[in-house]
């Protein structure tokens, strides 16, 4: 494959140039035909192609002024296309989908990537699911459960609002320029089962955020300066945060919001 724009470093783009990586990963989405998708950075729109005949509508957002000229002269006339130029952070997603369901995919760049998925996880109403090209290494910690060492924030926050799972790992070779580092595709399915009785959310967050910001510690060491530690005498604060599954964090969250509030 030729490109007639170079890759722009600093806004992190890796083109993925191999075609049958491509379709791979187009299968890999399991899409429908009146699926609506939202595709994040489709740069010269090589994956763009392999999605627009499968689903119903395509929003396709892209920050860089070039690249949006060259995908508004290729899909020029495809009804089902609509491009967005912009910065996927300063949007809100629903409003791009007219309320509908989403399904969401995209190569990313690997210095934001925890922006973008947080970005979502905020606005998950309607989402469907989530599928991101990223660093392997940070797809592996997605993908960690209770007891790993990559278990942490990522993990247990993907855990909360959906069950994420690594649906393909990509060689940095298939990409370029080519990265320092190989790449995975991963993939959320959303769902409410655990935020349905979740009485704070914010508060959830903040205990999670917390306690992993010192994750080597005992939980009532690590907690004891912002939160009440006698609404959560029932539970075993010599523990770390590594060893706590959802249910663990979810009961511990409910049991200070039941109590007094968390100290500022």
């Amino acid at each position: 494959m030729s490109y007639p724009i170079r890759p722009k470093k600093s806004l992190g783009q890796n083109f993925l140039v191999d075609g049958n990586v491509l379709h791979n990963i187009a299968e890999a989405l399991d899409l429908a035909p009146g699926d609506t998708v939202l595709e994040i950075g489709p740069g010269t729109g090589v994956l763009t192609e392999l999605l627009q005949p499968r689903v119903a509508r395509l929003i396709a957002v892209e920050i860089d002024r070039n690249l949006a000229a060259l995908l508004r002269s290729r899909f020029a006339g495809v009804d089902n296309f609509t491009l967005v130029e912009g910065d996927i952070l300063e949007m809100e997603p629903m409003l791009l989908a007219g309320e509908q369901p989403l399904r969401v995919v995209g190569n990313i760049p690997y210095y934001i990537t925890s922006q973008i998925i947080f970005h979502f996880f905020d606005r998950r109403r309607n989402l469907v699911d989530m599928a991101l090209l990223m660093q392997r290494e940070v797809a592996e910690r997605i993908a960690a459960g209770p007891g790993d060492p990559d278990y942490g924030i990522l993990a247990v926050m993907s855990r909360t609002f959906a069950e994420a799972e690594i649906l393909l790992r990509v060689p940095r070779t298939v990409f370029k320029p080519q990265p320092g580092v190989d790449s995975a595709l991963v993939r959320w399915r959303f769902h409410d089962r655990h935020t349905r009785t979740l009485a704070d959310e914010g508060l959830y967050r903040r205990l999670v955020r917390t306690a992993f910001g010192q994750r080597r510690k005992m939980m009532r060491k690590s907690l004891r300066d912002r939160f009440n530690l006698e609404a959560l005498a029932a539970f075993d604060l010599t523990r770390r945060p590594e060893e706590l599954d959802v249910a663990d964090w979810l009961a511990m969250a409910n049991a200070l919001a039941a109590a007094a509030p968390a100290r500022p």
